[in-house]
């Protein structure tokens, strides 16, 4: 079975085949220049990962205000003094 590392001319040349292995389950990556570029998935695997970012998920003010409340106090441990010679 092919890699999934494809270079950009070679996944050009047979995007079908990449296609392909998507749709089979596996993630494609691309690389251009020798560096990876992007990765090709397979529509339902999209949707599971964005399923993660839910819009129903709470906002980071709701995350704020659920945060347990206290009295607002800190307990102070007193400075650091040291002996000064005047």
């Amino acid at each position: 079975m092919k890699s999934p590392d494809w270079s950009l001319q070679e996944a050009k040349n047979r995007f079908s085949a990449v296609v392909d292995a998507a749709l089979a389950g596996e993630a494609q990556r691309v690389s251009r220049r020798g560096r990876p570029a992007v990765v090709v998935l397979s529509a339902a695997e999209y949707e599971r990962l964005r399923g993660c970012d839910r819009e129903d998920a709470p906002g980071f003010n709701e995350l704020l205000l659920a945060m347990p409340q206290d009295d607002g106090e800190f307990p102070s441990t007193g400075p650091a003094l040291r002996d000064v010679a005047f």
